[in-house]
């Protein structure tokens, strides 16, 4: 039986950072871009927590930073929902393509 390390958890953040930008970048609306958002987010999270742990002199900070990471998270969700739905509502899509033809 192994051991879990430091490293198992970087690569889990860094899987999760990957599948989050992959996420942003293949998505055509509004809601996936915004799950790719959250999943790189997370992925952040998972950074701060594992060097907190593992780290003597980054215990704290990490998880306090990883609460702010959280914080920073729910704002950007609540605000870009309401986003997508004064969206939806103008244009009866989601689709990210139609937004070009904004002005502003």
């Amino acid at each position: 039986m192994t051991d879990i390390g430091l490293t198992h958890y970087l690569v889990l953040g860094a899987v999760l950072f990957v599948c989050g930008v992959l996420c942003m970048a293949i998505k055509r609306n509004g809601i996936g871009i915004l799950m790719g958002v959250e999943l790189v987010l997370n992925g952040a999270n998972v950074n701060f927590v594992a060097f907190a742990q593992f780290s003597p002199t980054f215990q704290v900070e990490g998880q306090i930073f990883a609460l702010f990471v959280i914080v920073l998270a729910a704002a950007e969700a609540a605000i870009a929902l309401a986003i997508v739905l004064n969206f939806y509502n103008n244009h009866l899509t989601v689709d990210v393509d139609t937004a070009e033809e904004l002005k502003g």
